[in-house]
């Protein structure tokens, strides 16, 4: 697994700016309204779980995240949620998820097969009879990567209000779907800008569900967005909800 790019506290303090709520948000919210238990792999910030106990969830809520920068910010506000800090190696429940899920392109964070194989069998593992996990991988047929280019500037309020500009930049692949990028940001009144790296791996539906089956799971249905729309070569996502395989 790529090193966690926000295991840092003043960069954990801004992804929630870098990454505001958005659909994908909204629809993971739907599905852990409608979970009495939930487990949140690679749970950043918290916002979901914390939103989700903030509106009268009832049941269990689980975050567990491998950077304790980011549990720092999950943490504020004291809401009634576990935070674990680890990953599904260090971390391990049997039956007691109604619904695991893993957003924010998570997933890919997983670049080799047995990190993959392993983060699954947990996750079987982890699911009540009849549970359910769900997760998003950038579909690569809609190329994601081509976009990552350091002419494409967006600019960011921060907590504290300064502007902060960050772009992207491929440093290698894609090569056997991995794709290598950096993130720069650069915040007014700073003298340097802060780089971070990362490795993504895309992976097709037919490897996703060699991976699924391996772990005794199948997918029971998918989307190519937030709005539920069919998977198509072009979609920009592929969302897959996934259950105990027959």
């Amino acid at each position: 697994m790529s090193a966690h790019p926000f295991n840092d506290l003043s960069l954990a303090a801004l992804y929630d700016a870098l990454n505001p709520w958005g659909p994908g948000d909204d629809f993971y919210l739907g599905l852990i309204r409608a979970a009495d238990s939930v487990l949140d792999i690679g749970c950043g910030t918290g916002r979901l779980l914390r939103r989700a106990r903030t509106e009268g969830h009832p049941g269990r809520l689980t975050g567990l995240d491998p950077a304790a920068a980011m549990l720092v910010q999950a943490r504020r506000g004291d809401p009634d949620v576990e935070w674990v800090l680890g990953d599904t190696r260090s971390s391990r429940w049997r039956g007691e998820f109604a619904l695991a899920v893993m957003t924010g392109h998570a997933f890919q964070q997983l670049v080799r097969d047995e990190e993959i194989r392993q983060c699954l069998d947990a996750v079987r593992e982890a699911l009540t009879e009849g549970g359910r996990f769900v997760f998003e991988t950038r579909n690569p047929g809609a190329r994601a990567w081509e976009g990552w280019t350091p002419d494409r500037v967006h600019t960011v309020t921060g907590p504290d209000g300064t502007e902060i500009r960050v772009h992207h930049e491929v440093t290698h692949g894609p090569a056997a779907g991995v794709v290598g990028f950096s993130e720069t940001l650069t915040r007014a009144g700073r003298p340097a800008p802060r780089t971070g790296h990362n490795t993504l791996r895309f992976l097709g539906t037919g490897e996703l569900d060699r991976f699924l089956t391996g772990a005794g799971l199948r997918a029971v249905a998918r989307y190519g967005d937030w709005d539920r729309g069919p998977l198509t070569p072009e979609s920009p996502e592929i969302i897959t909800i996934a259950g105990a395989a027959d």
